[in-house]
């Protein structure tokens, strides 16, 4: 008998580990998960931050928990892998969201600091790796989600961002367009495992901070006239990371408004 589309989004009895996850986007990823059953591992560049985001997720009973982990760092990506597993016995499912970078633009960044953006697809990598290498020992599927953007499809407008802060990060572009294409490829070369790449680009979505009047002006490039809100990823990940999917993958869904289809 196929399976109802309530056993197809169950993610009960998995375990999800979700780098970034206490950041803007992050923690609304863990909570679609969460709310879909899953018990999930908060990872952070700061492990305080990472447990506070774990102890407000919805199912408590569930144990969330927190690793510190960085994707700059490759002891910190493996040791933060390996408390994952720790933890909680096993990891079924890897979103990698977390990253950190310069947010300078073409004009005044340096090579160390573009590097320093390309660092975090050299820690997807290894993460997804790790990763492929548990879920074969213990002979079950996996499902990986990466965070790409709107931005490693299309540039940026530069007429948003003049006068008011710095463009869109070149680098943050070059890292986008790369976790893109690195999807495609693990995706070919993982299937035979049972493990299914995939990427999840969010388009518009920024955070309290940004400037208002940019916000302003990216709110007249986009079809809907707004931007997104942070539960609107909820589904798109939930998706992905479920067997909803199980016939999907190497691919790229894009969350943006209709932003990439002008």
């Amino acid at each position: 008998m196929a399976p109802t589309v309530e056993q197809l989004f169950d993610l009960s009895g998995r375990v999800a580990l979700v780098t970034g996850g206490a950041g803007f986007l992050g923690q609304a990823i863990c909570a679609a998960l969460a709310e879909a059953g899953a018990q999930v591992i908060v990872g952070s560049r700061d492990i305080e931050r990472g447990k506070s985001a774990a102890a407000a997720l919805p199912h408590p009973d569930r144990n969330h928990s927190a690793v510190a982990l960085d994707h700059k760092d490759q002891d910190a990506v493996l040791g933060g892998f390996a408390s994952a597993v720790e933890q909680a016995g096993q990891v079924d499912i890897l979103i990698n969201n977390g990253q950190g970078g310069a947010g300078k633009d073409w004009t005044d960044i340096s090579q160390d600091e573009f590097d320093g953006h390309l660092e975090n697809a050299t820690g997807y990598f290894l993460l997804a790796r790790q990763f492929r290498e548990h879920v074969v020992e213990r002979g079950v599927p996996g499902s990986i989600v990466m965070l790409g953007s709107m931005y490693g499809m299309v540039a940026s407008y530069p007429d948003a961002y003049e006068d008011v802060c710095p463009a869109s990060s070149v680098a943050y572009h070059a890292l986008k367009g790369g976790v893109i294409h690195m999807t495609r490829h693990l995706a070919i070369y993982w299937a035979a495992d049972q493990i299914r790449v995939n990427c999840l680009s969010p388009g518009p979505f920024p955070n309290e901070n940004a400037p208002q009047e940019m916000v302003a002006r990216l709110c007249t490039k986009s079809p809907m006239k707004r931007m997104g809100a942070p539960h609107e990823l909820k589904g798109a990940v939930l998706f992905l990371a479920s067997d909803a999917s199980s016939y999907v993958t190497g691919q790229n869904l894009v969350v943006d408004g209709g932003w990439t289809s002008w």
